[in-house]
C-alpha cells in the first residue's frame, strides 16, 4: 500500500492583543516595541526589543494604556513614552480595520 502524500498546513503565528486579550494572527495586530530609545511602533514586526501586540482599533489601544501595555513591555511608561503613544493613538481609527 502506498501512503497518500500529506498536505502540510502552514504555521500561522498567533499573538494576544493586550487591550482585549483576544488571540489573533500576528499580521492582524499592531506591534509596539520597547527599545533603548523608548517606545516605538514597529510596522515590520521584526524590530529588536520587547514587544506587545494591539488591535488596530482605538478601544483596545486605550484599554492597553491603563496598565496592560506597561506590564507586557515590562516597563513603567514615562511621560515621553505616553506622548509618543498618544501620537500613535491619534492615527488609529475608532472601529476595527480588517486587514
Amino acid at each position: 500500500m502506498t501512503k497518500k502524500p500529506s498536505v502540510r498546513k502552514k504555521h500561522v503565528p498567533q499573538r494576544t492583543c493586550v487591550g482585549c486579550r483576544q488571540i489573533l494572527e500576528k499580521r492582524s495586530l499592531i506591534r509596539i516595541v520597547k527599545t533603548s530609545e523608548g517606545i516605538k511602533l514597529d510596522p515590520t514586526g521584526k524590530a529588536q526589543g520587547r514587544g506587545a501586540y494591539i488591535h488596530n482599533k482605538r478601544s483596545c489601544f486605550e484599554n492597553s494604556l491603563k496598565g496592560a501595555l506597561a506590564h507586557a513591555l515590562r516597563v513603567e511608561l514615562s511621560e515621553l513614552d505616553l506622548e509618543s503613544l498618544r501620537i500613535i493613538l491619534s492615527n488609529i481609527p475608532d472601529e476595527a480595520v480588517d486587514g
